[in-house]
Protein backbone atom coordinates (compact mmCIF):
# COMPACT_ATOMS: atom_id res chain seq x y z
CA UNK A 1 0.00 0.00 0.00
CA UNK A 2 3.06 2.34 0.63
CA UNK A 3 4.09 1.78 -2.91
CA UNK A 4 1.23 3.42 -4.62
CA UNK A 5 1.90 7.48 -5.90
CA UNK A 6 -0.23 10.07 -4.43
CA UNK A 7 -2.22 9.93 -7.62
CA UNK A 8 -2.94 6.40 -7.71
CA UNK A 9 -3.91 6.19 -4.17
CA UNK A 10 -6.85 9.00 -4.69
CA UNK A 11 -7.74 7.57 -7.89
CA UNK A 12 -8.14 4.25 -6.21
CA UNK A 13 -10.14 5.41 -2.75
CA UNK A 14 -12.05 7.55 -5.42
CA UNK A 15 -13.39 4.64 -6.95
CA UNK A 16 -13.71 2.60 -3.89
CA UNK A 17 -15.77 5.36 -1.87
CA UNK A 18 -17.23 7.37 -4.99
CA UNK A 19 -15.36 10.15 -3.57
CA UNK A 20 -15.26 13.59 -6.01
CA UNK A 21 -11.09 13.24 -7.21
CA UNK A 22 -10.36 16.67 -6.40
CA UNK A 23 -6.75 18.05 -6.35
CA UNK A 24 -6.03 21.78 -5.63
CA UNK A 25 -2.51 23.38 -7.12
CA UNK A 26 0.21 23.79 -4.34
CA UNK A 27 -1.02 22.11 -1.20
CA UNK A 28 0.35 22.26 1.59
CA UNK A 29 2.12 18.96 3.20
CA UNK A 30 -0.25 19.15 6.06
CA UNK A 31 -3.32 16.77 5.37
CA UNK A 32 -5.52 18.82 7.47
CA UNK A 33 -4.56 21.66 5.17
CA UNK A 34 -6.05 19.31 2.34
CA UNK A 35 -9.27 17.82 1.32
CA UNK A 36 -11.02 14.90 2.28
CA UNK A 37 -10.62 12.65 -0.37
CA UNK A 38 -6.41 14.24 0.05
CA UNK A 39 -6.84 12.86 3.87
CA UNK A 40 -8.03 9.44 3.01
CA UNK A 41 -5.69 8.51 0.20
CA UNK A 42 -2.69 9.52 2.72
CA UNK A 43 -4.42 7.45 4.93
CA UNK A 44 -4.56 4.08 1.96
CA UNK A 45 -0.87 4.85 1.55
CA UNK A 46 -0.05 4.37 4.88
CA UNK A 47 1.95 7.84 5.17
CA UNK A 48 -0.20 8.93 8.32
CA UNK A 49 -3.51 6.94 10.44
CA UNK A 50 -6.18 8.90 11.55
CA UNK A 51 -4.96 8.57 14.95
CA UNK A 52 -1.79 10.72 13.93
CA UNK A 53 -4.21 13.37 12.30
CA UNK A 54 -6.72 13.47 14.75
CA UNK A 55 -4.12 13.87 17.70
CA UNK A 56 -2.58 16.80 15.49
CA UNK A 57 -5.79 18.24 15.27
CA UNK A 58 -6.82 18.35 18.78
CA UNK A 59 -3.08 20.18 20.03
CA UNK A 60 -4.20 22.40 17.24
CA UNK A 61 -7.70 23.13 18.91
CA UNK A 62 -5.91 23.57 22.10
CA UNK A 63 -3.53 26.36 20.75
CA UNK A 64 -4.98 28.01 17.25
CA UNK A 65 -8.49 26.91 19.00
CA UNK A 66 -8.29 28.79 21.76
CA UNK A 67 -6.51 31.49 20.78
CA UNK A 68 -9.42 32.12 18.32
CA UNK A 69 -11.74 31.50 20.83
CA UNK A 70 -13.82 28.65 18.19
CA UNK A 71 -13.64 25.70 20.77
CA UNK A 72 -17.17 25.41 23.01
CA UNK A 73 -15.22 21.69 24.28
CA UNK A 74 -13.12 19.21 23.17
CA UNK A 75 -14.76 15.23 23.07
CA UNK A 76 -12.98 12.67 25.31
CA UNK A 77 -13.70 9.92 22.48
CA UNK A 78 -12.13 11.35 19.58
CA UNK A 79 -9.30 9.29 20.03
CA UNK A 80 -10.77 5.96 20.30
CA UNK A 81 -12.80 7.26 17.23
CA UNK A 82 -9.61 7.37 15.39
CA UNK A 83 -8.19 4.19 16.29
CA UNK A 84 -11.64 2.36 15.31
CA UNK A 85 -11.19 4.12 12.02
CA UNK A 86 -7.74 2.83 11.52
CA UNK A 87 -8.45 -0.63 12.50
CA UNK A 88 -11.24 -0.66 10.00
CA UNK A 89 -8.94 0.55 7.09
CA UNK A 90 -6.87 -2.35 8.16
CA UNK A 91 -9.57 -4.61 7.87
CA UNK A 92 -10.21 -2.81 4.40
CA UNK A 93 -14.05 -2.13 5.80
CA UNK A 94 -14.23 1.72 6.08
CA UNK A 95 -17.85 2.58 6.20
CA UNK A 96 -17.37 5.62 3.52
CA UNK A 97 -15.46 8.91 2.50
CA UNK A 98 -16.21 10.34 6.20
CA UNK A 99 -14.70 7.65 8.31
CA UNK A 100 -11.43 8.86 10.68
CA UNK A 101 -12.39 12.20 9.25
CA UNK A 102 -11.97 14.83 11.98
CA UNK A 103 -15.04 17.00 12.48
CA UNK A 104 -17.19 19.27 14.97
CA UNK A 105 -20.45 19.93 15.57
CA UNK A 106 -21.87 23.36 16.79
CA UNK A 107 -22.44 24.16 20.91
CA UNK A 108 -25.99 23.82 20.61
CA UNK A 109 -25.89 19.96 19.51
CA UNK A 110 -26.45 17.28 21.99
CA UNK A 111 -22.79 15.38 21.89
CA UNK A 112 -23.50 12.18 24.39
CA UNK A 113 -21.22 12.22 27.38
CA UNK A 114 -20.92 15.57 26.87
CA UNK A 115 -23.05 18.92 28.36
CA UNK A 116 -25.06 21.02 26.07
CA UNK A 117 -23.85 24.85 26.63
CA UNK A 118 -25.16 26.33 23.42
CA UNK A 119 -22.46 28.93 24.29
CA UNK A 120 -24.27 30.48 27.06
CA UNK A 121 -22.72 30.29 30.50
CA UNK A 122 -25.89 30.46 32.16
CA UNK A 123 -27.34 27.70 30.50
CA UNK A 124 -24.29 25.90 30.97
CA UNK A 125 -24.47 26.40 34.81
CA UNK A 126 -27.82 25.43 34.91
CA UNK A 127 -27.37 22.01 32.53
CA UNK A 128 -24.39 21.04 33.70
CA UNK A 129 -24.70 17.01 33.33
CA UNK A 130 -23.40 15.03 30.12
CA UNK A 131 -26.22 14.07 27.93
CA UNK A 132 -27.02 10.61 27.14
CA UNK A 133 -27.93 10.67 23.60
CA UNK A 134 -26.14 12.32 20.46
CA UNK A 135 -28.29 14.47 18.03
CA UNK A 136 -29.91 12.79 15.33
CA UNK A 137 -26.54 14.49 12.42
CA UNK A 138 -24.06 13.70 15.05
CA UNK A 139 -25.54 9.91 15.53
CA UNK A 140 -25.35 9.96 11.68
CA UNK A 141 -21.59 11.24 11.21
CA UNK A 142 -20.78 8.56 14.08
CA UNK A 143 -22.70 5.95 11.96
CA UNK A 144 -20.22 7.16 8.92
CA UNK A 145 -17.32 6.54 11.01
CA UNK A 146 -16.45 9.83 11.65
CA UNK A 147 -13.94 11.53 14.48
CA UNK A 148 -15.84 14.11 16.31
CA UNK A 149 -13.60 16.27 17.55
CA UNK A 150 -15.76 18.07 19.69
CA UNK A 151 -18.22 21.00 19.76
CA UNK A 152 -17.70 24.72 18.43
CA UNK A 153 -18.24 28.18 19.99
CA UNK A 154 -21.67 30.27 18.82
CA UNK A 155 -23.28 33.11 19.81
CA UNK A 156 -25.53 32.61 22.23
CA UNK A 157 -28.31 29.98 21.80
CA UNK A 158 -27.21 30.37 18.06
CA UNK A 159 -29.65 33.83 17.92
CA UNK A 160 -27.37 36.20 16.77
CA UNK A 161 -24.08 36.63 13.79
CA UNK A 162 -21.38 38.23 15.10
CA UNK A 163 -20.03 35.02 17.01
CA UNK A 164 -20.08 36.29 20.57
CA UNK A 165 -20.62 33.60 23.47
CA UNK A 166 -21.00 34.51 27.33
CA UNK A 167 -19.68 31.35 27.56
CA UNK A 168 -16.27 31.09 26.11
CA UNK A 169 -15.81 34.46 24.40
CA UNK A 170 -15.99 36.61 21.30
CA UNK A 171 -14.60 34.09 18.22
CA UNK A 172 -12.29 36.34 16.45
CA UNK A 173 -11.66 35.67 12.99
CA UNK A 174 -8.56 34.25 11.80
CA UNK A 175 -7.26 36.37 9.27
CA UNK A 176 -7.45 39.30 11.60
CA UNK A 177 -4.23 39.45 13.29
CA UNK A 178 -5.41 42.77 15.22
CA UNK A 179 -8.48 40.65 16.45
CA UNK A 180 -11.11 43.22 15.55
CA UNK A 181 -12.84 41.77 12.44
CA UNK A 182 -16.40 39.80 13.22
CA UNK A 183 -15.96 36.03 12.43
CA UNK A 184 -19.81 36.38 11.56
CA UNK A 185 -22.24 33.75 13.52
CA UNK A 186 -23.81 32.52 14.77
CA UNK A 187 -21.76 29.40 13.56
CA UNK A 188 -18.80 31.11 14.05
CA UNK A 189 -16.35 28.58 15.70
CA UNK A 190 -17.43 26.01 12.89
CA UNK A 191 -16.20 28.68 10.01
CA UNK A 192 -13.31 29.62 11.78
CA UNK A 193 -11.82 25.68 12.86
CA UNK A 194 -13.02 25.36 8.91
CA UNK A 195 -10.77 28.25 8.10
CA UNK A 196 -8.05 27.02 10.59
CA UNK A 197 -7.33 23.52 9.71
CA UNK A 198 -8.44 22.42 12.89
CA UNK A 199 -10.83 20.22 11.22
CA UNK A 200 -12.17 19.64 7.90
CA UNK A 201 -15.83 20.12 8.17
CA UNK A 202 -18.28 21.35 10.76
CA UNK A 203 -22.13 21.41 11.72
CA UNK A 204 -23.60 24.69 11.47
CA UNK A 205 -27.11 25.84 11.50
CA UNK A 206 -28.65 29.07 9.49
CA UNK A 207 -32.21 30.63 10.66
CA UNK A 208 -31.00 33.67 8.95
CA UNK A 209 -27.45 33.52 7.42
CA UNK A 210 -25.80 31.75 10.50
CA UNK A 211 -23.95 29.45 8.26
CA UNK A 212 -23.76 31.98 5.48
CA UNK A 213 -22.58 35.06 7.46
CA UNK A 214 -19.42 33.46 8.67
CA UNK A 215 -18.29 31.68 5.56
CA UNK A 216 -18.27 34.97 3.61
CA UNK A 217 -16.39 36.31 6.61
CA UNK A 218 -13.66 33.06 6.84
CA UNK A 219 -13.76 32.82 3.53
CA UNK A 220 -14.83 29.04 3.79
CA UNK A 221 -18.10 27.24 1.98
CA UNK A 222 -21.38 27.23 3.75
CA UNK A 223 -24.83 25.61 2.87
CA UNK A 224 -27.85 25.90 3.94
CA UNK A 225 -29.67 23.12 2.63
CA UNK A 226 -33.55 22.40 1.39
CA UNK A 227 -35.66 23.14 4.56
CA UNK A 228 -36.17 19.91 5.73
CA UNK A 229 -33.66 18.15 3.98
CA UNK A 230 -31.59 17.80 7.56
CA UNK A 231 -33.55 16.71 10.48
CA UNK A 232 -33.17 19.19 13.72
CA UNK A 233 -33.60 16.37 16.39
CA UNK A 234 -31.38 16.90 19.29
CA UNK A 235 -30.49 20.13 18.57
CA UNK A 236 -31.50 23.56 21.32
CA UNK A 237 -34.50 24.52 18.87
CA UNK A 238 -34.53 28.43 17.58
CA UNK A 239 -37.24 28.97 14.83
CA UNK A 240 -38.63 25.36 13.59
CA UNK A 241 -40.04 27.10 10.30
CA UNK A 242 -36.45 28.65 9.26
CA UNK A 243 -34.39 26.53 10.75
CA UNK A 244 -32.04 25.03 8.25
CA UNK A 245 -28.58 22.90 9.67
CA UNK A 246 -25.96 21.68 6.82
CA UNK A 247 -21.87 21.86 6.96
CA UNK A 248 -19.06 24.67 6.39
CA UNK A 249 -16.12 23.77 4.68
CA UNK A 250 -13.40 24.87 2.73
CA UNK A 251 -13.99 22.69 -0.33
CA UNK A 252 -18.05 22.26 -1.94
CA UNK A 253 -16.58 18.80 -2.25
CA UNK A 254 -15.75 18.10 1.55
CA UNK A 255 -19.22 19.91 2.01
CA UNK A 256 -21.22 17.43 -0.10
CA UNK A 257 -20.21 14.84 2.13
CA UNK A 258 -21.01 15.68 5.11
CA UNK A 259 -24.41 16.84 3.67
CA UNK A 260 -24.96 13.38 2.58
CA UNK A 261 -24.12 11.84 5.48
CA UNK A 262 -26.48 13.88 7.42
CA UNK A 263 -29.46 13.98 5.19
CA UNK A 264 -32.39 12.02 5.34
CA UNK A 265 -35.80 11.84 7.33
CA UNK A 266 -36.25 11.16 11.06
CA UNK A 267 -39.59 10.66 12.88
CA UNK A 268 -38.58 13.16 16.05
CA UNK A 269 -38.37 16.43 13.33
CA UNK A 270 -41.73 16.42 11.88
CA UNK A 271 -40.61 19.28 9.30
CA UNK A 272 -37.89 16.51 8.20
CA UNK A 273 -38.58 15.78 4.20
CA UNK A 274 -40.32 12.52 4.66
CA UNK A 275 -38.70 9.50 2.34
CA UNK A 276 -35.62 7.27 2.00
CA UNK A 277 -32.27 9.57 1.45
CA UNK A 278 -29.98 7.94 -1.02
CA UNK A 279 -26.31 7.99 0.26
CA UNK A 280 -24.13 8.55 -2.20
CA UNK A 281 -26.17 10.93 -4.50
CA UNK A 282 -23.87 14.19 -3.45
CA UNK A 283 -20.55 13.06 -4.08
CA UNK A 284 -19.74 12.89 -7.79
CA UNK A 285 -19.03 16.42 -8.57
CA UNK A 286 -17.97 17.35 -12.30
CA UNK A 287 -15.59 20.14 -12.35
CA UNK A 288 -17.18 21.53 -15.71
CA UNK A 289 -20.62 21.59 -14.30
CA UNK A 290 -20.95 25.41 -15.18
CA UNK A 291 -20.57 24.83 -19.06
CA UNK A 292 -24.14 25.50 -20.81
CA UNK A 293 -25.59 26.05 -17.36
CA UNK A 294 -27.62 29.18 -16.94
CA UNK A 295 -26.84 31.59 -13.97
CA UNK A 296 -29.81 34.36 -13.34
CA UNK A 297 -27.96 36.99 -11.62
CA UNK A 298 -30.20 39.11 -9.28
CA UNK A 299 -29.28 42.52 -9.58
CA UNK A 300 -31.32 43.37 -6.56
CA UNK A 301 -29.84 41.10 -4.10
CA UNK A 302 -26.01 43.12 -5.20
CA UNK A 303 -27.03 47.09 -4.28
CA UNK A 304 -24.05 48.15 -6.25
CA UNK A 305 -24.36 51.63 -4.87
CA UNK A 306 -23.86 50.82 -1.17
CA UNK A 307 -20.82 48.18 -1.79
CA UNK A 308 -17.42 49.45 -1.71
CA UNK A 309 -15.28 49.34 -5.14
CA UNK A 310 -13.49 46.54 -3.82
CA UNK A 311 -16.36 44.15 -3.31
CA UNK A 312 -17.50 45.13 -6.08
CA UNK A 313 -14.18 44.63 -8.32
CA UNK A 314 -14.46 40.87 -6.64
CA UNK A 315 -18.56 40.05 -7.77
CA UNK A 316 -17.44 41.27 -11.20
CA UNK A 317 -14.65 38.62 -11.22
CA UNK A 318 -16.37 36.04 -9.68
CA UNK A 319 -19.39 36.35 -12.38
CA UNK A 320 -16.33 36.32 -14.88
CA UNK A 321 -15.23 33.35 -13.57
CA UNK A 322 -18.98 32.05 -14.21
CA UNK A 323 -18.66 33.29 -18.04
CA UNK A 324 -14.75 31.75 -18.54
CA UNK A 325 -15.84 27.88 -17.13
CA UNK A 326 -19.04 28.23 -19.45
CA UNK A 327 -21.95 29.39 -18.11
CA UNK A 328 -24.79 31.99 -19.44
CA UNK A 329 -24.94 34.49 -17.73
CA UNK A 330 -27.61 37.05 -17.44
CA UNK A 331 -29.28 39.51 -14.93
CA UNK A 332 -32.45 38.01 -13.54
CA UNK A 333 -35.37 39.74 -11.98
CA UNK A 334 -37.60 36.91 -10.54
CA UNK A 335 -41.11 37.48 -8.93
CA UNK A 336 -39.87 37.14 -5.14
CA UNK A 337 -37.13 39.08 -3.55
CA UNK A 338 -35.18 40.38 -0.80
CA UNK A 339 -37.74 43.66 -1.69
CA UNK A 340 -41.18 41.76 -1.10
CA UNK A 341 -40.96 38.19 -0.19
CA UNK A 342 -42.83 38.59 3.48
CA UNK A 343 -45.41 41.00 1.76
CA UNK A 344 -46.25 38.03 -0.50
CA UNK A 345 -45.89 35.40 2.59
CA UNK A 346 -48.79 37.72 3.83
CA UNK A 347 -50.61 38.06 0.92
CA UNK A 348 -50.73 34.91 0.09
CA UNK A 349 -52.49 34.17 3.33
CA UNK A 350 -54.63 36.95 2.82
CA UNK A 351 -55.79 35.35 -0.51
CA UNK A 352 -56.36 32.24 1.02
CA UNK A 353 -58.48 33.34 4.62
CA UNK A 354 -56.16 32.42 6.73
CA UNK A 355 -54.31 33.53 9.60
CA UNK A 356 -51.15 35.66 9.54
CA UNK A 357 -48.04 33.06 8.93
CA UNK A 358 -45.60 33.87 11.72
CA UNK A 359 -41.93 32.87 11.25
CA UNK A 360 -41.06 33.36 14.72
CA UNK A 361 -44.47 31.94 16.57
CA UNK A 362 -44.02 31.30 19.84
CA UNK A 363 -45.94 28.27 20.20
CA UNK A 364 -43.56 26.29 17.43
CA UNK A 365 -40.38 27.46 19.20
CA UNK A 366 -42.00 26.47 22.57
CA UNK A 367 -43.15 22.89 21.67
CA UNK A 368 -39.63 22.12 19.61
CA UNK A 369 -37.90 23.20 23.00
CA UNK A 370 -40.01 20.52 24.83
CA UNK A 371 -39.84 18.11 22.01
CA UNK A 372 -35.25 18.72 22.27
CA UNK A 373 -35.86 18.02 26.29
CA UNK A 374 -38.29 14.87 25.65
CA UNK A 375 -35.42 13.66 23.27
CA UNK A 376 -33.24 13.45 26.12
CA UNK A 377 -35.33 11.26 28.28
CA UNK A 378 -35.67 13.93 31.27
CA UNK A 379 -38.62 15.52 32.44
CA UNK A 380 -39.71 18.22 30.12
CA UNK A 381 -41.71 20.48 32.33
CA UNK A 382 -38.71 20.78 34.89
CA UNK A 383 -36.38 21.11 32.07
CA UNK A 384 -38.06 23.74 30.24
CA UNK A 385 -39.29 25.95 33.63
CA UNK A 386 -35.50 25.82 34.81
CA UNK A 387 -34.35 27.10 31.32
CA UNK A 388 -36.44 29.53 30.82
CA UNK A 389 -35.47 32.20 31.62
CA UNK A 390 -31.86 32.06 29.86
CA UNK A 391 -34.07 30.77 26.95
CA UNK A 392 -36.15 33.53 26.81
CA UNK A 393 -33.22 36.02 27.26
CA UNK A 394 -32.96 35.86 23.53
CA UNK A 395 -36.46 34.10 22.41
CA UNK A 396 -38.62 36.87 24.25
CA UNK A 397 -41.47 35.72 22.41
CA UNK A 398 -42.03 33.35 24.51
CA UNK A 399 -44.46 34.11 27.72
CA UNK A 400 -42.55 34.35 30.67
CA UNK A 401 -45.23 32.78 33.04
CA UNK A 402 -45.09 29.32 33.03
CA UNK A 403 -48.98 28.84 33.18
CA UNK A 404 -48.76 30.68 29.62
CA UNK A 405 -45.75 28.78 28.40
CA UNK A 406 -46.47 25.59 29.02
CA UNK A 407 -49.73 24.84 26.70
CA UNK A 408 -47.73 26.61 24.24
CA UNK A 409 -45.30 23.56 24.36
CA UNK A 410 -47.79 20.86 23.90
CA UNK A 411 -48.82 22.70 19.99
CA UNK A 412 -47.00 20.67 18.07
CA UNK A 413 -44.93 22.99 15.79
CA UNK A 414 -46.39 21.10 12.59
CA UNK A 415 -49.82 21.95 13.74
CA UNK A 416 -49.48 25.48 14.82
CA UNK A 417 -51.75 27.53 13.06
CA UNK A 418 -49.47 30.19 12.58
CA UNK A 419 -46.59 27.86 11.42
CA UNK A 420 -49.08 26.21 9.15
CA UNK A 421 -50.15 29.00 7.24
CA UNK A 422 -46.35 30.10 7.07
CA UNK A 423 -45.56 27.05 5.45
CA UNK A 424 -48.73 27.24 3.36
CA UNK A 425 -47.50 30.43 1.55
CA UNK A 426 -44.01 29.28 1.36
CA UNK A 427 -45.58 27.00 -1.09
CA UNK A 428 -47.29 29.83 -2.68
CA UNK A 429 -44.26 32.15 -3.29
CA UNK A 430 -42.10 29.31 -4.13
CA UNK A 431 -44.39 28.45 -6.69
CA UNK A 432 -44.08 31.39 -8.34
CA UNK A 433 -40.52 32.08 -8.12
CA UNK A 434 -40.29 28.71 -10.24
CA UNK A 435 -42.74 29.91 -12.91
CA UNK A 436 -40.27 32.63 -13.04
CA UNK A 437 -37.11 30.92 -13.43
CA UNK A 438 -39.05 28.50 -15.69
CA UNK A 439 -40.18 31.33 -17.84
CA UNK A 440 -36.34 32.73 -18.43
CA UNK A 441 -34.95 29.27 -18.50
CA UNK A 442 -32.99 29.88 -15.44
CA UNK A 443 -31.05 27.13 -13.83
CA UNK A 444 -29.96 28.64 -10.63
CA UNK A 445 -29.82 31.98 -9.44
CA UNK A 446 -26.75 33.52 -8.28
CA UNK A 447 -25.77 36.83 -6.44
CA UNK A 448 -23.47 37.93 -3.46
CA UNK A 449 -23.61 36.62 0.22
CA UNK A 450 -23.62 39.70 1.86
CA UNK A 451 -22.81 43.06 0.15
CA UNK A 452 -19.68 43.79 2.35
CA UNK A 453 -16.94 42.96 4.00
CA UNK A 454 -16.73 41.71 8.12
CA UNK A 455 -16.91 44.79 10.16
CA UNK A 456 -15.55 45.29 13.92
CA UNK A 457 -17.18 42.73 16.37
CA UNK A 458 -17.79 45.67 18.53
CA UNK A 459 -19.15 48.32 15.96
CA UNK A 460 -22.80 48.66 14.09
CA UNK A 461 -23.14 46.78 10.64
CA UNK A 462 -23.62 48.78 7.74
CA UNK A 463 -27.26 49.67 6.79
CA UNK A 464 -27.10 47.54 3.85
CA UNK A 465 -30.08 44.84 3.36
CA UNK A 466 -28.76 41.64 2.38
CA UNK A 467 -30.66 38.23 0.73
CA UNK A 468 -29.88 36.22 3.41
CA UNK A 469 -33.74 35.84 5.02
CA UNK A 470 -34.76 35.38 1.86
CA UNK A 471 -33.19 32.07 1.14
CA UNK A 472 -34.79 31.02 5.11
CA UNK A 473 -38.46 32.30 4.03
CA UNK A 474 -38.20 29.98 1.39
CA UNK A 475 -36.55 27.64 2.23
CA UNK A 476 -34.27 27.45 -0.63
CA UNK A 477 -31.03 25.75 -1.48
CA UNK A 478 -27.70 27.93 -1.00
CA UNK A 479 -24.27 27.34 -1.78
CA UNK A 480 -22.31 30.22 -0.54
CA UNK A 481 -18.37 30.11 -1.93
CA UNK A 482 -15.46 32.37 -1.61
CA UNK A 483 -14.93 34.62 -4.11
CA UNK A 484 -11.25 37.01 -2.85
CA UNK A 485 -9.80 38.71 -0.89
CA UNK A 486 -9.31 42.37 0.41
CA UNK A 487 -6.32 44.70 0.13
CA UNK A 488 -6.07 44.24 4.23
CA UNK A 489 -6.21 40.57 3.53
CA UNK A 490 -9.47 39.66 5.04
CA UNK A 491 -12.11 37.50 2.92
CA UNK A 492 -14.09 40.17 1.44
CA UNK A 493 -16.85 38.41 -0.70
CA UNK A 494 -18.12 35.52 -1.45
CA UNK A 495 -20.96 34.19 -3.86
CA UNK A 496 -23.98 32.46 -3.66
CA UNK A 497 -25.56 29.55 -6.14
CA UNK A 498 -29.25 29.47 -5.15
CA UNK A 499 -31.77 27.03 -6.23
CA UNK A 500 -35.51 25.78 -5.98
CA UNK A 501 -36.33 23.43 -3.15
CA UNK A 502 -34.74 20.34 -4.01
CA UNK A 503 -32.13 21.15 -6.35
CA UNK A 504 -29.54 20.64 -3.43
CA UNK A 505 -27.60 18.07 -6.11
CA UNK A 506 -27.77 20.89 -9.15
CA UNK A 507 -26.51 24.23 -6.87
CA UNK A 508 -23.23 21.99 -5.70
CA UNK A 509 -22.53 21.07 -8.66
CA UNK A 510 -22.57 24.65 -9.74
CA UNK A 511 -20.67 25.89 -6.86
CA UNK A 512 -18.15 23.16 -7.02
CA UNK A 513 -17.45 24.05 -10.52
CA UNK A 514 -17.30 27.68 -9.81
CA UNK A 515 -14.71 26.90 -6.91
CA UNK A 516 -12.34 24.71 -9.30
CA UNK A 517 -12.41 27.72 -11.70
CA UNK A 518 -11.66 30.42 -9.59
CA UNK A 519 -9.94 28.51 -6.53
CA UNK A 520 -10.29 31.59 -4.36
CA UNK A 521 -9.44 29.86 -1.10
CA UNK A 522 -6.34 30.46 1.13
CA UNK A 523 -5.33 29.35 4.40
CA UNK A 524 -4.97 32.07 7.05
CA UNK A 525 -1.77 32.32 9.12
CA UNK A 526 -1.23 30.26 11.76
CA UNK A 527 -1.44 31.40 15.54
Amino acid sequence: MSLLSRRDALARLSAMLALPLVEWPQLADDPLHGTIAQYQAGRLRGEYTALDITRRALERCRTGGVATRAIDLLAETALAEARASDARVRQRALRGPLDGVPLFAKSIYDLEGTATSASSAEWARLFPTPVKRDAIEVERLRAAGAVLLGKTAADDFAYRGNGTSSHTGQVLNPYDPAGRKTPGGSSAGSAVAVASGLAFCALGTDDGGSNRIPAQFTGVVGMKPTFGRVPRSGVIPTWPVLDTHGPLARTVADAALMLDAIAGYDSDDALSLPGAWQRGQLGALDAHALRDARLGFVEVHAPRAQMTTECLALLDAALLDCTKAGAIVEAFTPSVDRTNYREQFAAAATARGDVAPNANSPASTANALRRYFERQGVNANEAIRHGLAAYRAFYDVLPADWDTMEPLTRVAYERDPAAVSFLQSRASVVAALASSMKTRRIDVMIYPTMPFAAPDATSPWPDVRTPLGYGNWLGLPEVSVPAGYGSDGLPACNLSFVGLPGSDARVLAYAHAYEQASRRFRMPAAR
